[in-house]
């Protein structure tokens, strides 16, 4: 599956190359009288423990088709009303039905966007530097090792934008630090397979390094699930299909997006109580 993902990206990096040859490549976003992009980081930290990223995902090589009927707008809407601390939005077009345009059409609801996509080459940081997305996904597996890696960070953190890391295994662990992430995202589902397991979170979450900032990602459906993922560490979860397949995505997501600003409100009387004693 890997392979066929990185073969997808090469038309696309072959028509950026001919844009930059032409001077034609499209310029960054510009924020006149902002700060710039909204921090995708800081909006997780913020809104609970676990934050719920919500994904817009019309199909995927494992599901097929989930849903086509709702317009990226609306599930915009719905998330942004419910709870979730960013989106997720898939610009994949060759297997996810994704486009960039997603992207633009999901930014009035003000919510942080990761572009999610296999991107492999430094002129498809500078075309998310085009678009309103403040993070973008580095998937560990489709880079040959970290230095490649460090240059899309960098070249991202030039535009503002920050960089998820994706992991399955220790060995992308390794790489994705020696490149110098700083989030860590866990994908329970394995690119190469499809397979889908939880343990591969409850496993890599152990080895969180100071100051960085983790999501668990693929095969998160209950708030039983998004609990058990703040216990042991996680700042996030990533969930896409099973909000995405739902008759109602916003009520859905708020079940989900409780159990995080439930903790975070627990946390704070704990502090609250303990301050109260230490006087």
């Amino acid at each position: 599956m890997l392979a066929r993902f990185r073969e997808a990206q090469l038309p696309g990096i072959a028509r950026l190359r001919r844009l930059e040859a032409a001077g034609q490549l499209p310029a960054p976003m510009t924020y006149p009288g902002r700060q710039g992009r909204p921090s995708f980081s800081r909006a997780l930290r913020a809104a609970g423990s676990p934050a719920v990223i919500a994904e817009y995902k019309r199909a995927s090589p494992s599901r097929g088709v989930i849903n086509l009927d709702l317009s990226p707008a609306d599930v915009a809407k719905m998330y942004a009303d419910n709870g979730a601390a960013a989106f997720s939005v898939l610009t994949e077009e060759a297997h996810f039905q994704g486009s960039l345009q997603y992207l633009a059409d999901m930014a009035f609801a003000g919510v942080p966007m990761l572009r999610k996509d296999f991107l492999l080459d430094l002129l498809q940081v500078a075309e998310t530097a085009a678009t309103p997305a403040s993070a973008l996904l580095l998937i560990m597996r489709m880079f040959d090792g970290a230095d490649d890696v460090r240059e899309m960070i960098e070249r991202a953190r030039e535009h503002g934008i920050e960089a998820v890391c994706e992991v399955f295994d220790e060995a992308d662990l390794d790489m994705a630090r020696w490149a110098g992430a700083e989030i860590i995202q866990v994908n329970n589902r394995d690119l190469d397979t499809l397979v889908t397991d939880l343990d591969v979170s409850r496993r890599l979450v152990g080895t969180r390094g100071a100051g960085e900032l983790w999501i668990s990602a693929s095969g998160l459906e209950t708030p039983q699930q998004v609990e058990e993922m703040g216990e042991r560490g996680f700042d996030a979860v990533l969930i896409g299909t099973s909000l995405m397949s739902r008759p109602d995505p916003g009520a859905a997501l708020r079940e989900l997006s409780q159990v995080g600003v439930r903790r975070k409100a627990e946390r704070e009387a704990r502090r609250v109580a303990e301050r109260g004693t230490a006087r």
